[in-house]
């Protein structure tokens, strides 16, 4: 029997409503993937996303608190954290010890636990991120990939330029900022922003090209990697 003609078909999966209601183009993040998809897709997407927005400004909120504590107050970090451990400590105390005395139930304090699930999840993450990281700069090491070796050098020098500006925690501060502001701006104006940046991606292209002809091209290359025996 045949589907009505009102009733639209669904999506493929992977592919979202918003992302294939975009004209097609250049996309920094591909033809089909939505900035929501791009950022993980779960709870951590819809933070950064504002899509809750109690927890985003919690984020924003204790980030600016730990930086001007910090940063502009001149706390330190082990300092904090002791008096804040005692105050917490020092009220749940007295707070368990006065219930005896008015007669009420002393508090309810759940107990945490991480959870070897957890715990193996997030080491096999670290350990995937690390080999890649590995992988990366043994590849750039015997020379096989000029353009990752260019790419590299370039981020570590402006890494090294940010961290001659300002210290890591300030740095870690502007990130937290960024993370919350760049996605959902990008989000906001996608349209216009792919645009530009598809602009920008051919007159780049065009230049590496040139590049490569003349220079690039004549450089002497590491040895090819070896084949893998059937």
């Amino acid at each position: 029997m045949a589907e009505p003609a009102g009733e639209a078909a669904p999506q493929a999966d992977g592919v979202s409503e918003e992302a294939a209601a975009r004209p097609r183009g250049f996309r920094l993040l591909g033809e089909d993937k939505s900035v929501h998809q791009a950022l993980g897709g779960g709870k951590a997407a819809d933070v950064l996303l504002w899509k809750d927005k109690k927890i985003s400004a919690a984020v924003i909120g204790g980030a600016t608190v730990l930086w001007v504590l910090f940063e502009v107050v001149d706390y330190h970090f082990l300092t904090l954290i002791s008096h804040v451990l005692i105050g917490v400590l020092a009220i749940l105390f007295l707070w368990s010890k006065a219930t005896i005395f008015i007669k009420k139930s002393p508090p309810n304090i759940p107990e945490v636990k991480i959870s070897e699930d957890l715990a193996v999840n997030v080491a096999l993450a670290l350990r995937t991120d690390i080999n890649q990281a590995l992988h990366l700069l043994r590849e750039i090491s015997l020379g096989h990939d000029l353009m990752k070796f260019l790419g590299v050098i370039v981020a570590l020098w402006i890494l090294s330029e940010i961290g001659s500006l300002c210290d890591f925690l300030t740095l870690f501060y502007v990130a937290v900022l960024m993370l919350h502001t760049v996605p959902i701006l990008y989000h906001k104006y996608q349209d216009k922003v792919d645009h530009f940046a598809g602009k920008a991606h051919v007159e780049l292209s065009r230049q590496y090209s040139v590049l490569d002809a003349k220079v690039l091209s004549k450089i002497p290359r590491g040895p090819a990697k070896d084949k893998k025996q059937n």
